[in-house]
């Protein structure tokens, strides 16, 4: 079992507040923290994927909530919505922290009927699969690092193009780690998007033409890394602008499609407004877009966007492992000039994220992130191009390539053991 990198905001978060919702994708390892944190405090554990439980969560949710101990784990609780009242009501009559910690499969801000009742009492705290940092075992304090004022030290990490393409086709599901051969894994992406279509999306809402969906997810797979354009998918899926939008929301609300917004100011520049699209998982996005071999992927151009949404995923996890409160972007301007990642923190202090498939980095491919820096001035953090190549290198002041291994690494370039 690998040890999770959102235990320490979980156990953080259980000591101070009544209801803690881990919320994410299926399989994602969920339930095994939820039910290893379950016997830590001798509480009782319930799955509403048991039809029993389930039933009776929604006949008499009240029941279900008065049974319960000092301690109650809900796994799966969007099968239920009706128990978030009686949840309510319980923490509104003995308001002590840690009293229920719940999981979902569907995003609860896009499911208002789930949302509104615990607004206030409930924090919600995300889980992705794996990032490649837990599965090497390695803690990462890269985010910060990029905040920091501290200049970056030429320093060398190791890194291989295949084994990075080898990443990049796994994916982070746990599931997978122990899954060695292409074949298998393949298996397992295919039942696991048939059953995330079939079980998942079919109780988020009645869809009669669930046969669209997969062809639905493929075409946004081959999409991956580029501007979403409504009108282009939906000429080429054959699906109505309303009907692809309920789709596209019901994706979102599973958690398979997290689209990258756009970066944006009020300082009158003209910027592009489309969000980028992305898939949850990189694995998953290659198994659609039908790349198996990394060697292959290696000297492909599939290697782009795929390491693209690679770099994102994994520093969209690094943000939730992180204590900072950070916002990821893309930024384009309308003269095409752009980045791929842009971090924002509570500061509106930025970050900037290029990333190149070469192991080679020229001052040229800085471009976009100066047009960054241009645009928000002092607020100008830093700017990174994450490559294929093995040195943290500076490009100027605030400018720096980083090869890609670094979000695994143990050492940040601007820490005092990259010093």
């Amino acid at each position: 079992m690998y040890r999770r990198h959102i235990d320490l905001r979980l156990q953080a978060a259980l000591g101070d507040t009544r209801v803690v919702l881990l919320n994410g994708a299926r399989q994602t390892g969920k339930s095994t923290i939820a039910q290893a944190i379950s016997e830590q405090r001798h509480g009782q554990y319930l799955t509403l994927d048991d039809p029993a439980v389930a039933g009776l969560a929604r006949s008499d949710p009240s029941a279900l909530i008065h049974a319960a101990g000092d301690f109650l784990v809900i796994d799966e609780v969007q099968h239920a919505p009706e128990l978030f009242p009686a949840i309510k009501m319980a923490v509104d009559q003995d308001p002590r922290p840690g009293r229920f910690l719940l999981t979902g499969s569907a995003n609860v801000f896009l499911l208002p009927k789930l949302s509104e009742s615990l607004a206030g009492r409930m924090e919600i705290l995300p889980l992705q699969p794996l990032s490649q940092a837990e599965l090497s075992g390695a803690e990462s304090g890269l985010i910060e690092s990029m905040f920091s004022d501290h200049a970056w030290q030429v320093m060398t990490v190791d890194v291989n193009r295949i084994d990075v393409c080898q990443r990049i086709l796994t994916g982070g599901y746990p599931e997978l780690a122990g899954r060695p051969m292409q074949d298998r894994r393949n298996a397992w992406f295919r039942s696991y998007i048939s059953s995330l279509l079939q079980r998942d999306v079919r109780d988020l809402a009645s869809i009669e033409g669930l046969t669209d969906m997969p062809r639905l997810l493929a075409l946004l797979a081959a999409r991956t890394a580029g501007l979403m354009n409504i009108s282009e998918v939906s000429r080429t899926s054959g699906l109505a602008h309303t009907t692809l939008r309920r789709y596209q929301s019901l994706l979102e609300a599973t958690f398979i499609f997290q689209p990258l917004p756009a970066w944006s100011s009020n300082l009158g520049k003209r910027l592009v407004k489309s969000p980028k699209v992305h898939l949850l998982d990189s694995g998953i996005t290659a198994h659609l877009r039908g790349e198996t071999d990394a060697g292959a992927l290696s000297l492909s151009q599939s290697l782009g966007p795929l390491l693209e949404s690679f770099v994102l995923q994994e520093v969209r996890k690094l943000i939730d492992f992180s204590l900072m409160d950070i916002n990821a972007y893309h930024f384009r301007t309308s003269s095409g000039r752009e980045v791929d990642i842009v971090l924002e923190d509570a500061g509106q202090r930025i970050v900037g994220i290029e990333v190149k498939a070469s192991a080679n980095v020229a001052t040229s491919d800085f471009s976009g992130l100066r047009a960054l820096a241009e645009t928000v001035g002092n607020k100008f953090q830093r700017g990174v191009v994450v490559y294929m190549g093995d040195k943290v290198l500076p490009f100027g002041e605030h400018f720096y390539a980083l090869p890609i291994s670094a979000l695994w690494c143990d050492s940040s370039p601007g820490s005092a053991a990259a010093e």
